[in-house]
């Protein structure tokens, strides 16, 4: 029945619209003739004709089908004025047809979904992230700025702080330690590559102590000969005070001894000087040498010290040792320079001594220097004497007259620090 009511509303429709259009084709042309009659607000009646097969009811329903969609049936509604009421029967179905357009609304849907879908989500992924990529691929470029940096390796290879190990050549710090006792430091052999050379040099003994020079040159004349040349030592001098002594201090014999012994330590010790022991039945007294202050010093010492006594060899042998061991580092050689004028009065305490020196002071050596006739029995001691840190010189019963060389010669024979 719905169907029906439908075609007959489009039947009665389709008329009222032919009837229109005749009626306003015709007004179209009567105000070309009579323009000023408007006849346009009557022509609103015309359609308004009802047909007596119509119910009344049936013109609500006409608000149903947009007039818009009905503009489009003009075209349809021309051609019907030849056609039958079977066109007009097609022209309502495609009118019922005509509400299908609400089918084509989902496509703006289908426009709006793309836009959110597709395309910002590549958007947000690939654009930020290839980005910093590269700039990781820069990072790498300083990491091969840093390969050269062990280029820079090699200068490591100038870390071989062996320059350090020229460090020990600061160990010559214990040039220090030689300024205490410098004889021990320097008693071994100068380094290697370079000339040994004398504690004091020639020029500063001429300057301060012009009388020795010539027994400076002999001394290193005799220092040469044996290898000794740049050995560095302490050196003492023990002088017997005995009674039988008297003549040889009286001439000079004692302190021309005592000069030649201290051009002799020119050469070992960098302090140039000599320490002196007098001994008798006891130790008389001490005192020492230097290049400024040595012309007469042992004259002088010597007639401050009173009467002369007996020869106790032990007591010179202990006094050195303890003045050596108190003022000169350990292990510091020294050379002793022992003058005698015979045996000791007392043979078993100084040989005693000295043997105890040889054990506990194996760098002190005694040289004997022996003033009298070398035939004397009394020197038959020293002949004997075997302890190992002793030697002797028979040096005459004139020891001035001997020459220089010839005295370092007896006092260098078999000492080898």
């Amino acid at each position: 029945m719905g169907i029906l009511t439908l075609l007959r509303n489009a039947f009665g429709r389709s008329r009222k619209e032919r009837a229109a259009q005749t009626e306003g084709a015709t007004q179209e042309t009567a105000p070309a003739v009579t323009a000023p009659e408007p006849k346009l607000p009557s022509q609103p009646a015309a359609p308004a004709e009802p047909d007596p097969s119509e119910p009344p009811a049936q013109p609500e329903a006409t608000p149903q089908v947009p007039e818009p969609r009905s503009e489009s049936t003009p075209a349809p509604a021309a051609a019907s004025t030849s056609t039958d009421e079977h066109d007009l029967v097609k022209a309502a179905f495609t009118n019922i047809t005509v509400p299908k357009p609400a089918d084509p609304e989902p496509e703006p849907q289908s426009e709006a979904a793309p836009e959110p879908a597709a395309e910002p989500q590549p958007e947000a992924k690939p654009d930020p992230q290839p980005e910093p990529k590269p700039k990781t691929e820069p990072q790498p470029d300083p990491k091969t700025e840093t390969a050269p940096e062990p280029a820079a390796e090699p200068q490591s290879e100038a870390e071989p702080e062996p320059a350090p190990t020229p460090a020990p050549a600061p160990e010559p710090a214990p040039d220090p330690a030689p300024t205490e006792g410098e004889a021990e430091a320097t008693k071994a052999t100068p380094p290697e590559g370079t000339a040994p050379k004398p504690a004091t040099s020639a020029a500063r003994l001429r300057s301060q102590a012009p009388g020795l020079t010539t027994a400076y040159k002999a001394a290193g004349a005799a220092l040469k000969k044996h290898g000794l040349t740049g050995t560095r030592a302490r050196v003492h001098l023990v002088l017997d005070r005995s009674a039988s002594m008297r003549a040889y201090f009286k001439d000079g014999s004692a302190q021309a001894l005592a000069e030649q012994t201290l051009a002799l330590a020119a050469h070992l010790d960098p302090e140039a000087a000599v320490h002196v022991t007098f001994f008798s039945t006891e130790v008389d007294g001490t005192g020492e040498l230097t290049l400024a202050d040595h012309e007469n010093k042992i004259d002088e010492l010597h007639g401050a010290l009173g009467r002369m006594g007996r020869t106790a060899y032990h007591a010179a042998v202990e006094a050195v040792l303890a003045h050596h061991a108190e003022h000169a580092p350990p292990g510091t050689p020294a050379l002793v320079v022992f003058q005698t004028d015979g045996a000791p009065d007392a043979k078993t305490p100084a040989t005693q001594s000295l043997t105890d020196a040889a054990a506990n002071h194996p760098n002190v050596h005694f040289s004997f220097v022996a003033f009298g006739d070398p035939e004397n029995k009394a020197f038959d001691y020293l002949r004997r004497l075997k302890t190992g840190n002793a030697s002797h010189f028979l040096a005459g019963e004139t020891p001035k007259e001997l020459t220089d060389k010839e005295l370092y010669e007896g006092v260098l024979a078999t000492w080898r620090p």
